[in-house]
């Protein structure tokens, strides 16, 4: 098995987060990641969270879980944040989902088979969250936001990831402050695997970080 996409859910998400999220400066992220998120049929939903955060990507997150019947945790460092982010979700209309309160690095190692995971570019242990997430056996979609203010600029997927998961394909978009996708293929999937994958040629990848732009090159 493997995430398969359905555009007419994506849509319907789309829409709903619209209609929530109509108030809100950086509704075009919440709407991008809600789309996503339903029209992969994520079924375990995780976002990163701190104090004074936007909420918006996390109503969106909220809305798509409505249309997959999956869940959604959030996890915050401390009491203080996790106030905060309970009663912004609540004001906005939405019932918040779980939340988890401990150092991100290590309560994400609590969860497991992850679908769809968000995090925030302006922590400082952004790139550790991804590493030690435990990723579903169908895949995933890795979504870092706030990716221009990231401090690493030298970032690179396949680095973070450290070759334990196979990146099928990975974008950057100029959308709000800036999201760095990653879409991680199924376990066991083809083209991924060490025997598979050797005599064969490489793709690398470079993307203008100001314009969204993309360049392929196969060596």
């Amino acid at each position: 098995m493997k995430l398969v996409w359905s555009p007419e859910t994506a849509s319907k998400a789309y829409i709903d987060t619209v209609k929530s999220c109509e108030v809100f400066d950086e509704s075009s992220v919440a709407e991008l990641v809600s789309a996503m998120a339903a029209g992969w049929n994520a079924q375990l939903v995780v976002e990163t969270w701190s104090r004074g955060g936007a909420i918006a990507a996390s109503i969106g997150l909220s809305v798509a879980i409505h249309h997959t019947g999956g869940r959604h945790i959030c996890v915050v460092p401390d009491e203080d944040s996790r106030s905060e982010y309970v009663g912004a979700m609540e004001k906005s209309g939405q019932s918040p989902p779980e939340v988890v309160v401990g150092p991100p690095e290590e309560a994400i190692k609590g969860v497991e088979e992850i679908d769809f995971l968000v995090v925030d570019c302006r922590r400082n242990d952004f790139a550790r969250i991804l590493r030690v997430a435990k990723l579903g056996h169908r895949g995933a979609v890795l979504i870092c936001k706030n990716a221009s203010s990231r401090a690493a600029s030298d970032f690179r997927w396949r680095s973070v990831l450290d070759g334990k998961s196979r990146i099928v394909r990975s974008v950057f978009l100029p959308v709000g402050k800036g999201l760095d996708i990653a879409h991680v293929g199924a376990a066991g999937g083809g083209g991924g695997g060490s025997a598979a994958g050797k005599g064969q040629s490489r793709w690398f990848k470079h993307i203008n970080r100001q314009t969204g732009e993309e360049f392929v090159i196969r060596r």
